[in-house]
């Protein structure tokens, strides 16, 4: 009996790795107890939320008998709402971009689909680098288009213009980046982003349409070391921004982020009205109303980024006393460390014997590499330690007690 379509047959068969070791952690911790199990497997953060959403909720809780307090609003989101994130956007992409420029989404995810849905014909392409966040390619192919990742220079992680400017054809409609990246932490460089505007304005006079340059930027806040995280709007006119609030607020669980179109863009105002009416034929009609509220006296909040700075060099450590060879993330919360093993798999394996929860990196487009996600406590980071050098001598077949000393084990330099 076919209960699924095809389509999500195969997905079904292929989905994320990320959700099975999460839900592999659940079953781990019922049998040896939370403390016990150390999970890196989800970007779920577990900081608590800034003590402005808390009393945002209670100021809202204490209106909320008006009528339609949680009512239908305007498709694109209240006007208030998109006021404020129109400050903050202005700020961040330092040039001013008006609330009509705004649409508040489901998420950054709900942002992505409605721009996809907006912009992409069948067997239209869409570039990203490599590595990537494992669900693009499912919300390209939502509407019939076709995830093309070219990979990034390693061990750097920094984007290969060149290569993406080649591998651009007359069926490119939109080039998706992400920095801070998921899962590697890189952030791309002013240099780096100036060039690939190039690039995209040559591609886009020889094509004769515009090819868009998409930034998905939830993990913005999190810039360990100061680095520019430059503007978008700045280099290209054809340009969207899409974020959310689920790290920077510790709000994932609420689905609240936007779209913003660059204001020098000349068909700005038709793709706002496009991205407005995909945000409601998609299904999400709005972004939580509740949600919205919220932004509105919390968009100059965030949490802690020391605390998560502090866990990278956790993390760093264990590794480095591991012997198994990273490049240091400069932003977001995820390392993208080179397995021992030539297939990633195996190593991931070892770790989940030693109840350590890792994700394979083929799912982000790069076998021979794995994500750790370190939003988690201080505690369960540094309590891995003695599981992760067990993992690595058991793939290379060492001794555990052989670590300091065997030329195959020994800590590697950081790449």
């Amino acid at each position: 009996m076919n209960v699924l379509s095809t389509e999500i047959q195969g997905y079904a068969a292929n989905s994320s790795m990320i959700r099975k070791m999460f839900e592999a952690g659940i079953e781990l911790k019922k049998h040896y107890g939370a403390d016990q199990v150390y999970d890196f497997s989800l970007g779920n953060p577990d900081l608590p939320p800034p003590a402005a959403v808390k009393k945002a909720i209670l100021d809202f809780g204490r209106s909320a008998n008006k009528p339609f307090a949680i009512g239908y609003m305007p498709n694109a989101g209240y006007p208030e709402t998109r006021a404020a994130l129109a400050k903050k956007i202005s700020e961040e992409q330092q040039m001013e971009t008006p609330a009509a420029n705004l649409v508040v989404t489901c998420g950054a995810a709900g942002g992505l689909n409605a721009f996809f849905r907006a912009v992409l014909e069948p067997g239209d392409e869409v570039m990203c680098p490599s590595p990537y966040f494992v669900e693009y390619g499912f919300y390209v192919g939502n509407f019939g288009g076709k995830l093309v990742p070219v990979p990034t220079k390693l061990p750097s992680f920094a984007l290969d213009v060149p290569a993406m400017e080649k591998a651009i054809t007359a069926k490119t409609r939109a080039v998706l980046v992400n920095s801070p990246n998921n899962p590697t932490g890189q952030i791309y460089s002013a240099t780096e982003i100036k060039a690939l505007a190039a690039a995209l304005k040559r591609q886009s006079r020889k094509h004769g349409r515009p090819i868009y340059l998409v930034s998905d930027e939830p993990y913005r806040f999190l810039n360990f070391d100061g680095s520019e995280i430059p503007s978008i709007f700045a280099r290209y006119d054809a340009s969207v921004v899409i974020g959310s609030f689920s790290k920077s607020l510790s709000l994932a669980g609420e689905r609240i982020g936007y779209i913003a179109v660059c204001p020098k863009f000349k068909g700005a105002a038709e793709l706002v009205g496009g991205l407005t009416l995909t945000n409601r034929i998609l299904g999400f009609v709005n972004a939580p109303a509740i949600a919205q509220k919220i932004l509105q006296s919390c968009l100059d909040s965030e949490v802690d980024v020391g605390v998560y700075a502090k866990r990278r060099d956790l993390m760093a450590k264990v590794l480095d006393d591991a012997g198994i060879a990273y490049t240091l993330p400069r932003g977001a919360f995820y390392f993208f460390p080179k397995s021992p093993t030539a297939d990633e798999r195996i190593f991931v394996e070892a770790l989940l014997k030693e109840r350590v929860l890792a994700v394979p990196g083929r799912g982000f487009g790069l076998p021979g590499y794995f994500r750790l996600a370190f939003c988690a406590d201080a505690a369960v980071i540094l309590n891995s330690a003695a599981s992760f050098k067990r993992a690595v001598a058991a793939v290379s077949g060492c001794q555990p007690a052989a670590t300091k000393t065997c030329k195959k084990c020994r800590p590697a330099k950081k790449a």
